[in-house]
This record gives structure tokens, C-alpha cells and sequence, in this order.
């Protein structure tokens, strides 16, 4: 990637700076790609070094720079221009309950900057990324690319969204899943108000093509601690019927409820092999993506480290 950034709404140079050297590292093999690294099978036909990548279980040792470990005392691996070709999938949930929010950014604009931020990291690393926007059907599709240029066309595709009052997240996910091409990296962002065995069954349909799948549910913090006092009237953003009520009448049942659906929700993706993530949007985004990381680091290496910096 170049030094500089190009002129974009969601690309924000500060938040960038802050997520480092992350890299996004696979669970199992893709195509192009095996745990921990980016070998391509081409390997052998292009030895022009590219770049050094954190050292991951799987890697060869042959391939560890020990001049960098003595300088930084850290593990990195040579990496060479055919060794670098998984694709990342970005898909950005745009129904109308994404634009709540109770602070100054709702949950479709962070949404946004997880999405650029992503993109840009996995551009980084040099392998390729697309984006797909749904809401009650798939919006827009763009196909993963490597070409820098791809990061001014995906935040141009952010800038455009415009949400509709309805999702049907389960139906996106399996038309999603008919036009990813070939074993990928899926990231979905969402707030996922749905039912959680529809959602189980979309998700179930990109792992049994056999992508690595990434959720990063997105939700507001009066969503999750449900704050409210006095009298509110509670208005459906997905054409649901309006409620007026005291918030503390109700908040136990809510929470209750809640908690379940998360609850079941994390199960079902753990039992599928899928890492989940709850992104509050009241939390810098630097921090939530630097804590998903080093979980995800932890769990690809046993448990035994932190995260991969």
C-alpha cells in the first residue's frame, strides 16, 4: 500500500495509525491461502520479495528473517509477490434499523468505518476485497480486487448506501453465498435483528462452502444495556407497530431477552466454526478491532499468545 491515503469519507488516516500492523489471518485453508499465511499455488514462480509478515503457526521456519528478530525480537516471515492472494468479502447490513443511534454516529455509519478500515487492512497485507451492500435484497456486489484504487470505489459505494425499512438477512446471506466464486474470508457487519436460526442458516451456507466467517455484530449501547427512563414511544424502524410505554416496566423482560438471543447467537457461531464479535458503537473502533484481533490470535495459536502486532 502507499504511504499516503487517498481522499475518502470513511478512510480516517488517526483511526488507521491506530490499528498498527494487524493482519488478517485465516482459520482454515482457502483458496490461496493456509492457516497463518498467504502462500499461493504458484509458490516458486516468483521469488521478488514483497513484504515481511508476523510469524503464525503454519509458517516455515526457512522463512523466518532472523535479522528483524534481532532488531525487534519479534518473528517475521519473508513474503514473496506469489505468495499473497486470498480474498476478503465485506458485507454491510443497510436496513433501516441500522440507522439507529443514540449518541452522535449511528450504527450504519460505524458500519461504514469498519468496513473502510477493513478494507484497507486487508489491501495492506496485499491480498483482495470486495464489498456487498443488502438490505431486503443485495444492493450492490463488488468483487474482491487488489488494485489500490478498489478503496475509493468501496467508500464511494459506502457513501451511496441508502437504507430501506426492511431486511431479510438469511435470504442475503445464501444470495451471497451463490456469487462468491471461490473460498474467501466473509466478514458480515450487522445489527442481525433476526430470527437467530435464520441467521444460523444463512451463516450455515457460507461455511458449508467452505469460506472463513467473521461477524461483527453491531449494535447500540441503549440496545444492549436499554437505558431509557420515563415515558418513551418506541418507533419500528422496520415497519413494526409503534409502543408506547415506561422503559423500566419492561427493561427485565427486555434484557432477559436479550441476553438470550445473544447468548444464542454466540453458541450458534461458535458451533459453526464462525468468529463473532459484539461492536458497541460507543467504543473507539481502534479498540474493538485491536481486542478482536488479538482473540482471534489467541485462539489460532492455542491460547498460548496475544495479539499479532
Amino acid at each position: 500500500m502507499p504511504e499516503y491515503l487517498p481522499e475518502t469519507n470513511y478512510l480516517v488516516p488517526e483511526l488507521l495509525q491506530k490499528l498498527g500492523d494487524l493482519e488478517l489471518v485465516a482459520r482454515e485453508v482457502v483458496e490461496g491461502l493456509r492457516v497463518g499465511s498467504h502462500r499461493s499455488p504458484l509458490r516458486g514462480f516468483s521469488t521478488e520479495f514483497a513484504h515481511h509478515r508476523q510469524y503464525a503457526p503454519g509458517d516455515a521456519i526457512r522463512d523466518i528473517d532472523w535479522r528483524v528478530y534481532g532488531r525487534t525480537d519479534r518473528y517475521y516471515t519473508k513474503l514473496y509477490e506469489a505468495e499473497t492472494n486470498f480474498d476478503c468479502h465485506l458485507l454491510v447490513d443497510a436496513s433501516a434499523s441500522m440507522t439507529y443511534g443514540s449518541g452522535k454516529v449511528n450504527k450504519l455509519e460505524v458500519a461504514k468505518f469498519l468496513a473502510a478500515s477493513l478494507a484497507y487492512l486487508v489491501l495492506k497485507q496485499r491480498d483482495s476485497v470486495g464489498l456487498s451492500v443488502f438490505d431486503s435484497e443485495v444492493r450492490a456486489y463488488m468483487p474482491p480486487r487488489s488494485a489500490t484504487g478498489i478503496i475509493v470505489q468501496i467508500d464511494r459505494l459506502l457513501r451511496e448506501i441508502r437504507p430501506t425499512p426492511k431486511t431479510t438477512i438469511a435470504r442475503q446471506l445464501h444470495d451471497i453465498a451463490i456469487m462468491i466464486k471461490r473460498r474467501s474470508f466473509v466478514i458480515l457487519i450487522s445489527d442481525l435483528f433476526a430470527d437467530v436460526d435464520d441467521i444460523m442458516a444463512g451463516l450455515d451456507h457460507l461455511r458449508y462452502d467452505g469460506h472463513n466467517v467473521v461477524v461483527l455484530h453491531t449494535l447500540d449501547p441503549y440496545e444492549i444495556a436499554f437505558p431509557f427512563k420515563g415515558t418513551w414511544r418506541f418507533e419500528g424502524l422496520e415497519n413494526e407497530e409503534p409502543l408506547t410505554t415506561q422503559p423500566e416496566r419492561i427493561r427485565d423482560d427486555y434484557l432477559a431477552s436479550f441476553n438470550e438471543y445473544i447468548t444464542a447467537l454466540r453458541a450458534g457461531c461458535m458451533g459453526a466454526n464462525i468468529d463473532y464479535k459484539t461492536v458497541d458503537t460507543s467504543r473507539p473502533l481502534d479498540t474493538v478491532l485491536n481486542e478482536f484481533f488479538a482473540e482471534r490470535a489467541m485462539t489460532l495459536n492455542g491460547g498460548s499468545v496475544g495479539a499479532r502486532r
